[in-house]
């Protein structure tokens, strides 16, 4: 009976000997040594004093980050763990659980950042422009001290080593606020940005900041769309543009464009089209759509970000488009010709007003009873070359008689004295061009605003 319970005794502990889980080692030393963490880097490290048969690294923040990587093992035999889109401002858990020699162990590195909570910068964003510069800013915390001296350093790649600005934008008040950047070096597509920003004081440690890896591609703010041409083609407007330069080598459909036609009637009254880039990029606007005088204008951005360019220069055109100097020449011409017909009509129902010469009229309302013929006006030395035909009669008889030449006062004869003086014997009237002779009387007539006097030679 003995012997049956020893017999099964060892089953048992064979059994567990062969089957057993590897167990976190409370009881034993771990081989974990010398775990640090590169905050700058976001890169854990550390060596262990036995060789192990696994390993892995996590990383827990507040952000709700969480990430596991397998280490790397350098010729030292030193194991790195490496996070690059992690954010460390705000604190983080770093475990290694390793095994070794049917063992686990687990080491946990607990980070914080050291500092005043709020005196740390706040607000940090960077932009590309003009192709070759770029611009980083931050504003200062709600609790930071007066004399904080922020510092910003950068770089391209975790191999890479930082370098702090060198051309700093001051506030206001003299506090450092942001960095501009005028040799970027040569772009390429892949290009990322490092930043951390930490800070100094006499008054308290300033913690530091730190972003996910900036994408270059991503943080370019374009110039407008250059060489903007419109055409007209008896249907529709054809808007043509070209892209602006840009830094890194895209496809032209990774560009996108706003368009905004506006017109005239109303500010209110645009139409926005948003289009992806093409080779060439043209719109065509029909032309019953547009009203004259409509603007266009256009803005890029990179398909994958929001940072649009400034507006173009606006482009007016209409339906369709004319040369105004050329459009005016027609009216000014219309309205002198008529001006010309209209006083050629009030030339011709006026009158000399000089009785007793054949086939001349009256002005309206004017010696209407006689009968002289059809309404027309004569130049001055005509109605003088025709009124020397005219016999002179005395004064009775002219009076007496009746006919066609017959006329009441006798201007030409010896009745009474001519309506209007007649101008000095032998010398020109105001308008310098008076005819003297005979008895000098002058000759006048309802178109003496067109022609100047005449003094009648007899």
């Amino acid at each position: 009976m003995a012997a049956v319970l020893d017999l099964v005794t060892f089953l048992v502990v064979l059994k567990s000997a062969c089957c057993a889980q590897p167990r976190p080692a409370q009881d034993k030393m771990s081989p974990i040594i010398n775990m640090q963490l590169d905050s700058r880097k976001k890169m854990l490290t550390w060596t262990s004093t036995r060789n192990v048969s696994g390993q892995e690294c996590t990383i827990d923040t507040p952000t709700a980050y969480s990430a596991t990587v397998d280490p790397q093992v350098t010729e030292d035999h030193t194991y790195v763990c490496t996070f690059p889109n992690s954010v460390l401002h705000r604190g983080a858990n770093l475990t290694v659980n390793i095994t070794c020699e049917g063992d686990v162990f687990l080491q946990v590195l607990t980070f914080a950042n050291p500092g005043r909570e709020g005196s740390g910068a706040v607000n940090f964003s960077c932009l590309i422009y003009n192709v070759r510069f770029m611009n980083c800013s931050w504003a200062p915390g709600p609790a930071a001290p007066a004399d904080v001296k922020y510092r910003l350093f950068s770089w391209a790649s975790r191999h890479e080593a930082e370098s702090e600005c060198v051309h700093y934008i001051l506030g206001p008040t003299g506090t450092r606020v942001g960095c501009h950047f005028d040799q970027l070096g040569e772009p390429q597509r892949t290009d990322n940005y490092f930043f951390l920003v930490n800070g100094t004081s006499r008054e308290t440690a300033i913690p530091f900041l730190d972003f996910t890896p900036f994408n270059a591609v991503q943080i370019e703010k374009y110039n407008p769309p250059r060489n903007i041409t419109i055409t007209y083609n008896r249907s529709h407007h054809i808007i043509r543009w070209e892209p602006p330069e840009i830094r890194f080598d895209l496809s032209s459909h990774m560009l996108y464009y706003e368009l905004e036609i506006q017109t005239p009637a109303s500010s209110a009254e645009t139409n926005r089209v948003f289009q992806r880039g093409q080779d060439p990029n043209v719109y065509l606007m029909p032309g019953a759509a547009t009203r004259a005088k409509s603007a266009f204008r256009v803005r890029v951005r990179y398909m994958y970000n929001r940072l649009w360019s400034e507006w173009s220069p606006t482009r007016r055109f209409g339906l369709p488009e004319q040369d105004f100097s050329g459009a005016l020449v027609g009216p000014v011409v219309g309205t002198a010709a008529l001006s010309a017909l209209v006083l050629m009509f009030l030339c011709k129902r006026c009158t000399p007003g000089l009785a007793g010469v054949r086939g001349r009229c009256v002005s309206p309302g004017r010696d209407a009873q006689r009968p002289w013929g059809p309404s027309r006006c004569a130049s001055p030395r005509q109605v003088l070359r025709e009124a020397q035909d005219v016999p002179s009669h005395p004064a009775g008889e002219e009076g007496n008689r009746q006919g066609p030449h017959a006329h009441t006062g006798g201007r030409l004869g010896r009745g009474p004295p001519p309506a209007w003086p007649p101008g000095p014997r032998g010398r020109g009237d105001a308008g310098g061009n008076v005819l003297t002779g005979g008895r000098g009387e002058t000759v006048r007539s309802a178109c003496d605003h067109l022609w100047p006097r005449v003094v009648l030679v007899k």
